[in-house]
């Protein structure tokens, strides 16, 4: 009787043991959802910073002018009234 309570006992021990190491929620599966989260938390906090210089810059589009005036010079090429625009242009290489 003791005997079959002992190797019962055992059996149901190394079944919880397996559940533990290997079955779902085991300790594999832990260990990669915590990396899972450590990566998303460093993305989150990317995306984060990301997003507070976008905000500060249509801030400032909304009430500064002189990112505004940056922009247009820089991305449309436009100049002040009064102001001569020069282009300079490098002369050609020539090859050898």
């Amino acid at each position: 009787m003791f005997r079959w309570l002992t190797i019962s006992l055992l059996i149901v021990l190394l079944l919880l043991q397996y559940r533990l190491w290997f079955g779902e929620a085991g300790r594999g599966q832990i260990a990669a959802l915590s990396g899972q989260i450590s990566y998303q938390t460093d993305e989150n906090e990317r995306l984060i910073e990301r997003n507070r210089q976008l905000e500060a810059e249509v801030e400032d589009l909304k009430t500064g002018v002189s990112a505004l005036e940056e922009r247009a010079r820089s991305e449309l090429g436009m100049i002040r009234e009064g102001e001569t625009f020069y282009q300079l242009i490098e002369p050609a290489k020539e090859e050898k």
